[in-house]
């Protein structure tokens, strides 16, 4: 097992998926207690925006971004949010609350016919935006993802942040290839 978040993804231990680069973030909470995790929300993210491989997506996640950092950054350093797992154009894969928490990652959101996604959910972001391709490494990276919480989760169903908060949310955005996720999916299950 790797701990740089670049090895094989594994099983889950206390909420924590072996083949992840742990990064814990305070802005998580408890789950209700009858809650089910059943929704994965795909997620993209860029800091400063439009930018890859620098340090803001995780110090915005445990709250240490420096609000002179970027003057993008005066307008969100307050926020406290987070996500279960983070992907890297280069497929790293981070995780920042454990599977069983819930991440503050979805807001106001519909699922369904049930609201506050985040009691049911697990947050993946990728390191991307709504206007440039995604890399294979990330779609490679976020199908061993599914694939490793669909033998955990009993998943029903895998949605853009935009299919749960439309009108106020567009990630992962236009740019992200679901058809090609499916096929990678369909070809793990394949392999039994």
């Amino acid at each position: 097992m790797s701990e740089d978040g670049r090895g094989k993804v594994g099983a889950c231990v206390a909420g924590w998926l072996a083949g992840a680069r742990r990064v814990p973030s305070p802005n998580h909470d408890e789950r209700p207690a009858d809650a089910v995790v059943r929704l994965l929300v795909v997620h993209a993210i860029s800091l400063p925006p439009d930018e890859f491989g620098g340090p803001g997506v995780e110090q915005l996640f445990t709250n240490r971004l420096d609000a002179d950092g970027h003057p993008y950054y005066r307008e969100i350093h307050g926020l406290r949010v987070s996500a279960h797992f983070f992907v890297r154009r280069d497929g790293e894969l981070v995780q920042f609350v454990p599977v069983g928490a819930r991440a503050w990652h979805a807001g106001v959101s519909s699922w369904r016919g049930c609201e506050r996604c985040n009691d049911f959910s697990v947050g993946i972001e990728l390191e991307g935006c709504d206007r440039l391709p995604f890399e294979e490494a990330q779609y490679r990276r976020l199908a061993e993802l599914i694939d490793a919480l669909r033998r955990e989760l009993p998943i029903e169903d895998i949605v853009g942040h935009s299919d749960i908060a439309p009108g106020r949310k567009t990630d992962p955005g236009p740019c992200f290839d679901w058809t090609h996720l499916h096929a990678l999916l369909a070809e793990r299950a394949g392999r039994g």
